[in-house]
């Protein structure tokens, strides 16, 4: 018997590998997490390690809670923010004939968890059950204002819809946009600490919704599926969220400066309020992506987005900056 099943979603962040592959110091273009973090002291007690987390994370929300003006039962957690887009899709889409949007090009993991769901994807926004917007949007870097937001999410609610809007990249862009206080029992916002705080490695995701649905979730996830250690590092980020006003003025001045120095290379930027930009080679990316590579530098082949004329590239530090845009030279040239 054969039976249908989706292949993985393809993502960037593969740095790790390239490096245990090649042996050498490769540069992550690919992964967009914050060039300029904030930095504060942390320390996770090895003691920690010797018991299971509280499952309920009852501290941990608590401190969520009071950085967001939100109720502690309207927040659940995750092993990353791609658990909770699983989990929420396991919930909110389970069932015959479950609908589901989603615009083009944008993170292909809202595709992948809705079809494993069972759900199918529509043309058609006013017939969908769940409608997914990412904002800032993966590859794009389009911002969505927050009354455009609102007013999605009430055309969703005229027919009994959720709206699922991923804010992964908010706290870089432009955290006045956020739908984080936006308390609706038709919508449902992610948030993320990779992102803002860069620790890829430690995997730890939060969102917000109606008690009733973060309830069905918080059951859905595995058990104790934060970790001790992710557990500790964000009970101490979410209190240096301040500091993020910092980096988000140094990642404005780089993307300006990184845009520039790419367009007068020939190549196509495409405007971006997020720490990333998705830029136009106007050829097949592929040689252009294999050619940086031998210059040791990874960046994100848009293929996978539809885009094969594309590339992404996360803002990073001046220095860093500098050597791409030398090796994108030599590789336009």
């Amino acid at each position: 018997m054969v039976i249908f099943f989706p292949k993985r979603d393809i993502h960037g962040g593969t740095g790790k590998r390239q490096r245990e592959k090649s042996k050498k110091n490769v540069m992550d273009f690919s992964a967009s997490t914050n060039p300029f973090p904030p930095q504060f002291n942390w320390n996770c007690d090895p003691a920690y390690l010797t018991y299971y987390p509280d499952d309920t994370y009852f501290a941990l929300k608590d401190r969520i809670a009071r950085t967001f003006h939100r109720d502690s039962d309207e927040i659940c957690v995750g092993n990353g923010s791609i658990e909770l887009i699983r989990v929420f899709c396991s919930v909110a889409l389970k069932g015959k004939r479950k609908k589901f949007f989603i615009e083009s090009p944008t993170f292909g993991e809202y595709e992948l968890s809705a079809r494993l769901a069972g759900a199918r994807r529509i043309k058609n926004a006013h017939d969908a059950d769940v409608l997914f917007i990412c904002n800032p949007n993966n590859p794009t870097g389009i911002l969505y204002k927050k009354p455009e937001l609102k007013s999605l999410l009430s055309r969703v609610k005229s027919h009994n819809g959720m709206l699922f809007c991923d804010e992964a990249f908010i706290e870089l862009a432009d955290p006045t946009q956020t739908l984080a206080d936006v308390r609706d029992p038709n919508l449902f916002v992610l948030h993320s600490l990779t992102k803002s705080f860069s620790i890829p490695g430690i995997r730890f995701g939060y969102g917000f919704g109606d008690p009733a649905l973060i309830d069905k979730i918080e059951i859905t996830r595995p058990p104790w599926s934060v970790n001790a250690f992710a557990e500790s590092f964000a009970l101490e980020a979410f209190k240096h969220m301040d500091k993020l006003t910092a980096s988000r003025a140094a990642i404005v001045q780089e993307r300006e400066r990184l845009t520039a120095g790419i367009e007068r290379l020939g190549l196509h930027c495409n405007p971006s309020s997020a720490n990333f930009i998705l830029v136009d080679c106007g050829r097949d990316a592929a040689p252009l992506c294999a050619g940086l590579l031998h210059h040791d530098i990874l960046v994100r082949d848009c293929t996978s987005f539809g885009l094969p004329t594309c590339i992404r590239v996360a803002v990073r530090t001046p220095a860093e900056n500098r050597l791409l845009l030398e090796a994108l030279s030599a590789c336009v040239r």
